[in-house]
Order: structure tokens, then sequence, then C-alpha cells
């Protein structure tokens, strides 16, 4: 039998509440978060990685895991599911060490209930409230752990794991917060005079960049090799939702703004759907890039698919720069 649950009056001065609007359907986010080869993928705070050692997903199982910071410390966690609700609410008891049922007999569990809200646009609304035994046992958490900044990281890194988890077939999906407000971002993505300062992979300069942002548009730029060597390439914009969504068509091009192939890989894709969108929270912006091979013939959406490393690398590089770029602003 479940107990009863305290109201948020009653335990407002020991509980933690974190909330996130994520951009992606309830559905697909409940299963990030109940199916155990998901969760271990994102869950904890940057620079931790976690082990699983039993996750019985019902009422009355227990999540055994242990969380490893980047110092090399273990953090060995169990809970107890005492309430789920399918695709609406969780709620389990969480010890500070492997023993819950001694952490409980001590006083030194917490409950924490996550709640799964669809909202406007089709986003999840993510909440957790996590209640302590006393006032505090929260302000111990929170000074000593960093819990609520952790429950944001936490968050972060599901909401950068969602795009991937949900690519299709096909596609090569990238992520990356930067930390600054969405309306920078997307002013130093959209405006020619910025894109030249980070645009393209590391080591890379953009000596040419012109840009006519709008939907029709293009914009037509050259990357140039620390040895010399020159590549055009140009994007021709199919959508443009400001601050939120940009659709373009990117290719490989030449001084005039015609279209080529790449000029290294004769089987790669002539053109490439690409789709960036860029959500906002707590200050910073999440940026999801996509690229599709658009139109492709088999043997190109081959070499598309063996190559996601390397555009992985690319792009990593582009968005070190990026980063970098938006701090000096």
């Amino acid at each position: 039998m479940t107990a009863p649950q305290s109201s948020a009056e009653d335990t407002a001065d020991r509980e933690i509440v974190i909330t996130r609007d994520i951009s992606a359907p309830r559905e697909l986010v409940w299963r990030a978060f109940t199916e155990p080869e998901h969760v271990v993928k994102w869950w904890g705070p940057r620079g931790f990685t976690d082990t699983t050692k039993r996750h019985d997903f019902r009422v009355g199982g227990y999540w055994e895991h242990t969380m490893h910071g980047p110092d090399g410390t273990n953090y060995p966690n169990k809970a107890k599911f005492i309430e789920i609700v399918p695709r609406e609410r969780i709620t389990f008891l969480l010890g500070a060490g492997s023993d819950l049922e001694d952490d409980e007999r001590r006083g030194a569990t917490f409950r924490a209930t996550w709640t799964f809200e669809t909202v406007e646009g089709g986003k999840t609304r993510l909440t957790g409230r996590m209640v302590f035994p006393s006032k505090e046992a929260r302000d111990r958490v929170v000074r000593d752990f960093g819990a609520i900044e952790g429950g944001k990281q936490t968050l972060t890194k599901l909401a950068e794991f969602l795009p991937k988890f949900a690519a299709k077939p096909g596609e090569f999906v990238i992520t990356r917060t930067f930390d600054a407000p969405r309306s920078l971002v997307w002013q130093v993505w959209t405006e020619a005079e910025h894109m030249k300062q980070w645009y393209g992979p590391k080591e890379v300069t953009t000596p040419v960049a012109k840009m006519d942002f709008r939907p029709g548009g293009m914009f037509h730029y050259c990357m140039q090799t620390p040895d010399g060597h020159k590549m055009w390439g140009k994007a021709v914009y199919r959508e443009i939702t400001p601050p939120e969504r940009v659709v373009w068509i990117n290719s490989f091009s030449d001084e005039a703004g015609g279209l080529t192939r790449h000029p290294g890989a004769t089987l790669w894709p002539l053109e490439m759907l690409t789709v960036a969108t860029f959500d906002e929270y707590d200050g910073k912006t999440l940026l999801t890039l996509t690229w599709t091979a658009h139109n492709a013939t088999a043997e190109e959406q081959k070499v598309f698919d063996d190559n996601h490393p390397n555009m992985t690398m690319g792009w990593t590089g582009s968005f070190d720069r990026l980063a970098a770029y938006l701090a000096s602003k």
C-alpha cells in the first residue's frame, strides 16, 4: 500500500523541485527514464557515469546502481519503486548507500516523485520533487553535494540524449549545450559576421561568408585549411522560426555559388537536409543539429552512414570554436 503523499505546503522547507520542458514527446521521455539501457547513458551530473546492478521497474522493485564521479569516487545508490503510473508519475524511496532498509530505519532516505506532462508544442514537462525527512537533511545535500545544480545537469544530459535516442535510421544527430542565452546563440548562428569567427572545424578559417537569411536565401562561404586549401559550401534556407529552428539544404559549392561534389569523396551525398533547433533552459542553450542525406543513392547513403564518426569530430570542432566565441561576447 502506498503511503499518502504530503502536500507541497507542508514539505516546502524540506524539498527540492526541479522542472524542465524537454523537446520530445512524453512517451519517448518515459522510455528514456524507465528503460535501464537508456537511463545509464544520461543519469547523473556532468562528468559522472553510472553502472546498474539491478533495475526492477515495478512497484516494490529495486533500482541499484553506482554513480562514478569524475574524481573516481563511487556513490552507491539503492531505490525502491513505490508508485508507478505509466507515462505520468514515478515515486521511489532513495537511500544514501546500498542498504536501503538500514537507511530508512536511520531516517536517511528521501522520497523522489517524477511527473511527466505534455505541454505546448508537444514538449514534455518533467518535474522532480525530492522530499527529505528534515530541512537540515535537505540543506545538507544542497550544501555538500550540490544537489540542485546536479539535478539540473542531469536533466540537461537527458535533453541532450533524447534527440539521439529518437534519431531515425540514416540520420546523424549531434547536440551541445552552450553556456549562453538562446538569443545570443541564435544571433551568432544567423549573422554572417559572427559565423566567420567560428564556423568550420578546428584550425579552419572562414575568410568569406555571405548570408541572405530568409527562406529561399543562401549562406555562401569559403573555408580555408592551414595549408591554404579552400573549400566552398552553401546553405539554402527552407524554414526559419526565430529563435527556435532553422532548416536548410547544405552542399559543397564553388566560388560562383554552384552545386558541386565533395572535393575528396565522389560518393558523398550531393545535398544534405539540415535541421538546427535551439532550446533554452536555466540561461543556457541546447543546440540540436540533425543531418540527413537528401535524395541520396544507396551508395551515397552508406558513405554518409559510415562517416558519422568524422561528422562528429568535425561538428565537435565547430562547436568548440562556437563555445569559445560565445564566451568572448
